[in-house]
């Protein structure tokens, strides 16, 4: 990249994207950009009447969030962020609809065009009830009184997001047996996983960056890509063994299983490499 990285974390309401920039800030030695969503003051007012107040608080966030986001200098220390300044269109589509969604969208392009997009987006997956177990552990007033259906919309708004985003690299990984905090293992598997990534996007833009790659350069982007691969595979297999679960045969297994396909792709590519 030939500048120090700069990562974003995504995921739902409660997923815990704050806490792991907090945990990873000192194991890559990086800046920290975390969301100032408590100065919405029209956010409590949402959750107890979505429909009254989302525009209001839609745009809120969407000037707070460009206002932070022109902060943004990539400089001497790789940048962490709890967020992505394209979140903020999700909950807009999600929240907003007729002549208040079209305002919105006039808004949003003429600021979008001068974000700096990050390196790469780690994008925190978890099921409804593990998102709403986290939410009540945190106990935010505000938070409180979340519709379970809504959390639920939100996280299908999310999946159908990074379904078609392209714009940089997105490593998912699913956390419903994750605990970052308790466990360091589980922020170990993380931390690697993230660094994989961080490779595997440097060399997917160099091999960019040429018109016609050479057949050396795409063969090196299939390994990567497949040692990406395995890396979370043998991590959720870790998870697994690791996680006291009275099933979990249930799903080490599978991940066992994964683990030993991806390895003997890798093995494939790698003999390929050698002729």
């Amino acid at each position: 990249m030939g500048r120090p990285f700069y990562l974003a974390i995504e995921g739902v309401i409660g997923v815990g994207k704050t806490t792991l920039a907090r945990l990873l800030q000192p194991r890559f030695d990086a800046e920290l950009l975390l969301e100032v969503f408590e100065e919405n003051p029209f956010l409590s007012d949402f959750y107890a009447d979505r429909e009254r107040y989302a525009f209001q608080t839609q745009i809120f966030f969407l000037l707070s969030r460009y206002r932070q986001q022109q902060r943004v200098q990539l400089n001497n220390r790789p940048l962490i962020a709890d967020y992505t300044f394209a979140k903020d269109r999700l909950f807009a589509h999600l929240n907003l609809q007729g002549d208040e969604l079209e305002m919105y969208e006039r808004v949003h392009r003429a600021l979008a065009e001068k974000i700096i997009l990050p390196d790469l987006i780690v994008y925190l997956r978890a099921s409804p009830e593990t998102l709403m177990a986290r939410i009540a552990m945190r106990d935010r007033p505000y938070e409180r009184g979340m519709d379970p259906a809504y959390i639920e919309s939100v996280r299908q708004a999310y999946e159908d997001h990074f379904a078609q985003y392209d714009e940089v690299p997105v490593l998912a990984i699913e956390t419903d047996e994750l605990d970052f905090v308790r466990h360091p293992q589980d922020l170990d598997y993380v931390e690697g996983l993230i660094r994989t990534a961080l490779s595997a996007a440097e060399v997917r833009a160099r091999i960019e960056a040429v018109s016609e790659p050479s057949a050396e350069a795409r063969q090196r982007w299939q390994v990567i890509e497949e040692f990406l691969t395995l890396t979370k595979a043998v991590g959720a297999l870790g998870a697994a063994l690791s996680s006291g679960s009275e099933n979990m045969s249930d799903s080490a297994v599978p991940a066992l299983n994964a683990s030993a396909e991806s390895l003997r792709r890798l093995r494939v590519l790698l003999e390929r490499a050698k002729e």
